[in-house]
C-alpha cells in the first residue's frame, strides 16, 4: 500500500453517500473515536459532518445535541 491510501480521510457526509475530500483508508467516529474504514462506514449525520461507529453511538449523538427525543 503507498501513502497515498494510508492515514485518516476527510468527508463530506451528503444523504446516502459521502465524498472524499481527501485519502484515506479510515475516519473517526466522533463519539468514541474508534478507527471506521471507509468499506465499513455504514452511520454518519449530514447535519453535524460526523461519522459514527455504530447506530447506538449515532443515536446517542442525536440525543446529546438535541436531534432526536431520550
Amino acid at each position: 500500500m503507498n501513502k497515498m491510501d494510508q492515514g485518516e480521510a476527510k468527508l463530506r457526509f451528503l444523504d446516502g453517500d459521502y465524498d472524499v475530500l481527501e485519502p484515506g483508508t479510515y475516519i473517526r467516529c466522533a463519539v468514541s473515536g474508534a478507527h471506521i474504514p471507509l468499506d465499513a462506514l455504514r452511520y454518519w449525520s449530514v447535519d453535524l459532518q460526523e461519522a459514527y461507529a455504530s447506530p447506538g453511538l449515532a443515536t446517542q449523538r442525536m440525543q446529546e445535541k438535541g436531534l432526536v427525543p431520550k
